[in-house]
């Protein structure tokens, strides 16, 4: 049964949704706390970012026991009680599954260290060139080399990310198997799937020089190659044994790779995170920012949803800045927020919601570098600096594309730590959280949140938005224009993407309107939204 296709998927970024101890840090409970806002929400599904035990170098992106949770977190009991819980209220679990690389810190890598033991080759590991060069020129997706030396081995190991994430070596078959056993501990305990992290890029077909590129030398050595489809075949046989499903986070994917990874007859991923809608706004890499095109914005959409029969529809994640902020206006919160929300949950496809989307928070606040958390963030200030940026162009580029933007913790009320904590939170909390948070949009029938409850009863009640097929009709400088049809009946979406009022050719009469308007004449007012029958 593809449930999938029918649900609206959430994800939560465990350290920043709901403190339930007043450490500062969300945990395991305090998820359970908030299971009844998110049945609300209509959410089939959540997202559980990393929960496993981790030293933390990348949030939990650094796995050190993919069989243990992290103490911060709460204990395995705490997440077979979540398991357990949300299943009471029709919603299903979905683990982040990070097989590209672990911590140094796991027991796996630690005993690479001795060339005599059994997991001497889990990972890469060679040794330097003449004069103390790197075996190879890649570089990393951390904007850093991607070679560390390791003294206790006397050689370097290969890391595509932080230095501490250490890259598995699936030429070695017995790390496929810990894989494979990783899959049957958490499947048993009645998780439904799982995201996989940067799945598309685990083989790695030889350690050459790569060609030199502005970002990711060496890429052509790992991208999308056929020995990681072989390794999602074998997963897939122990995944069908359970029914479970799986979405994968693909880098640089096409439209035509994307199909090779989830087409149906080839049993690999169900669907994927594409990325190409998230480069409408920036030059050749995410930090070099330029002004966001609309029409652009549309043209990709349309392209994926017409080259893939389904796909993964989201705007925001734990590592992207907030929609509104990029995509919307804030000076038009309300609008722009409420338009974000009609498109993602009318294209076609599985839309999934990131946590805090719901209420329309912001970037952050912060003006400063040493109030981020990320780790990218400070390898990317790092490189600035050597590169002679100046402090304040610097800063106007991490703050415009930092993860930590989407890290915030979930403002829940006004209050002094917006009820995420009662104690000092782990990264710092907007200051808007006095006027945008869930209490205060709870008693406005108007407001953002209320208008996501409503979208989601819709498309959990429309096989039109569920199920039909799309087509395109406008795609112009700030219109978008689609229909969704099935089985004769039919819904179009009009959106106008600016802070100009816009005329559009489509008529019908009005089911749902982001200003609250009945009657439609094809006159959009700035940041409109309607859906028409």
């Amino acid at each position: 049964m593809e449930w999938w296709k029918d649900a609206i998927i959430y994800q939560i970024y465990p350290r920043s949704f709901q403190d339930s101890n007043g450490d500062g840090i969300g945990d395991i409970p305090g998820i359970i706390s908030r299971l009844d806002h998110l049945q609300e929400l209509g959410v089939g599904a959540i997202w559980l970012s990393p929960v496993y035990r981790s030293p933390n170098a990348d949030n939990g992106y650094d796995i050190s026991d993919y069989r243990e949770i992290n103490p911060e977190y709460g204990t395995m009991e705490d997440m077979e009680n979540l398991i357990a819980e949300a299943g009471k209220r029709q919603i299903r679990i979905i683990m982040d599954l990070v097989i590209n690389h672990t911590s140094t810190s796991h027991y796996w890598f630690r005993q690479s260290r001795d060339r005599t033991s059994g997991y001497a080759d889990y990972y890469y590991w060679r040794r330097g060139g003449a004069d103390g060069a790197l075996p190879n020129n890649w570089t990393g997706f951390f904007g850093e080399d991607c070679w560390e030396f390791d003294p206790e081995r006397c050689e370097y190991y290969l890391h595509l990310f932080a230095k501490s994430q250490a890259d598995l070596n699936y030429h070695n078959p017995a790390v496929l198997e810990e894989v494979k056993d990783i899959l049957r501990f958490w499947l048993r305990k009645g998780v439904a799937g799982f995201r996989c992290d940067v799945i598309n890029i685990l083989w790695k077909d030889s350690l050459e020089n790569g060609k030199k590129k502005l970002a990711l030398t060496g890429s052509e050595h790992y991208l999308s190659l056929e020995g990681t489809h072989e390794i999602l075949r074998q997963l897939r046989e122990v995944l069908d044994e359970y029914g479970a499903f799986t979405v994968g986070e693909t880098v640089f994917v096409t439209p035509g790779q994307a199909r090779e990874l989830c087409g149906r007859e080839r049993k690999e991923l169900d669907m994927v995170f594409s990325f190409e809608h998230m480069e409408c706004d920036q030059f050749l890499v995410k930090w070099l920012k330029r002004k966001f095109r609309p029409k652009a914005f549309f043209a990709c959409l349309t392209k994926w949803q017409k080259e893939l029969d389904w796909n993964a529809i989201y705007l925001e994640n734990h590592d992207q800045p907030r929609s509104i902020s990029r995509f919307g206006s804030e000076a038009h919160w309300k609008e722009s927020g409420k338009l974000l929300a009609l498109l993602a949950l009318t294209l076609r496809g599985t839309p999934f919601l990131y946590q805090g989307q719901e209420i329309g928070m912001l970037n952050f606040d912060f003006d400063r570098m040493r109030q981020l958390n990320d780790v990218e963030s400070k390898n990317v200030e790092r490189v600035l600096r050597r590169l002679h940026i100046p402090r304040k162009a610097r800063w106007r580029i991490i703050s415009r594309t930092s993860r930590d933007n989407a890290r915030t913790p979930f403002q829940w009320t006004g209050e002094p730590g917006a009820g995420f904590t009662d104690g000092r939170p782990w990264l710092g909390i907007n200051h808007n959280c006095e006027d945008i948070n869930l209490a205060r949009q709870e008693q406005d029938p108007d407001s953002i949140w209320n208008w996501y409850k409503d979208l989601a009863a819709l498309r959990n009640d429309s096989a039109v938005l569920r199920r039909g097929t799309f087509l395109p009709l406008e795609t112009g400088e700030q219109v978008f224009a689609y229909r969704r049809e099935l089985e004769g009946e039919g819904l179009t979406i009009v959106l106008n993407f600016s802070g100009k009022p816009a005329r559009t050719a489509q008529q019908g009469r009005v089911l749902r309107s982001n200003i609250g308007r009945e009657t439609f004449d094809g006159q959009l007012a700035p940041w409109e939204a309607v859906i028409l029958q």
